[in-house]
């Protein structure tokens, strides 16, 4: 079984979990697409079989998220899972539109002490419980919109937030309240789509059965963004780098009706990339 899954993660459930369910089902080795916290719901893509080999394809992709943000308190985890230390005021809705702006764009964002960051060989959660101090380096990340959408409680407010991989949205939450002047913490958090992926089209993972798994098996090829290499030499299935006459860059690439994997070209000679089948 070969392909991909896009599963709508429930909250409360880590996806490491939700990779688990789906292996004992598919009876074949699985990976996800970009960690989703506990807390969090909603798109999480599964790969199976051959279809694990193409994730570092996919990590630019975009995603988008609705999340709410508590504000005049923080956690220790910047999200409802920590303990909750009241501190800071509740800015205006005014306020907190007039900062977002200089959220947009590549900007550096130290990930959270709670996260799957490795530092020094360890995992940043189990050193952060352990109560050992040390620092993350910052790392460059890309929002594309940061947007306030309403204000859902007297302290908290819902925004819509298209990123690149790699943010984190609990990060954004404690930057735009230092912005403020105050604190904040994430309550609410929900990946309605990554890349290709989106929470219209997605399975519940409940209604997924080792009976229905295949109905549900998108195909490798159907969700890679690239375009169809067209008549290459069969050398390329070799090894053999062969003239093309299109641009550079990554291609799908088919034997018969049947496909290959990728193929890169460069100067204008392609090579298999990426074998999967």
């Amino acid at each position: 079984m070969t392909g991909f899954f896009n599963i709508y993660k429930p909250a409360g459930m880590s996806s490491a979990a939700v990779v688990n369910r789906v292996k004992r089902m598919a009876k074949t080795p699985c990976g996800h697409m970009g960690t989703l916290d506990p807390l969090a719901e909603g798109v999480l893509p599964v790969g199976a079989g051959n279809a694990t080999r193409l994730f570092d394809y996919f990590l630019s992709k975009k995603k988008r998220y609705t999340a709410r943000f508590r504000f005049g308190a923080t956690t220790d985890t910047l999200d409802a899972e920590g303990e909750v230390r009241p501190g800071g005021r509740v800015p205006s809705a005014e306020e907190i539109a007039a900062a977002l702006p200089a959220f947009l764009g590549e900007i550096e964002q130290a990930p959270p002490r709670y996260s799957a960051v490795s530092v020094g060989g360890r995992r940043g959660y189990d050193l952060a419980r352990r109560g050992v101090e040390f620092e993350i380096k910052p790392k460059k990340v890309v929002v594309d919109d940061f947007s306030l959408m309403s204000q859902t409680a007297p302290d908290e407010y819902e925004f819509s937030i298209t990123c690149g991989g790699g943010t984190y949205i609990r990060a954004l939450v404690r930057d735009l309240a230092a912005a403020l002047g105050t604190q904040g913490y994430m309550t609410f958090l929900r990946r309605d789509a990554s890349g290709v992926f989106t929470a219209e089209s997605a399975v519940p993972l409940a209604a997924l059965t080792q009976e229905n798994l295949t109905e549900y098996l998108i195909p490798t090829d159907m969700v890679l963004p690239f375009p169809v290499l067209e008549g290459a030499d069969d050398c390329i299935f070799n090894g053999v780098k062969v003239a093309v006459g299109v641009q550079d860059g990554l291609y799908k690439l088919y034997r018969g009706d049947e496909f290959y994997g990728l193929a890169r070209v460069e100067n204008g000679l392609a090579h298999a990339e990426k074998k999967l089948c």
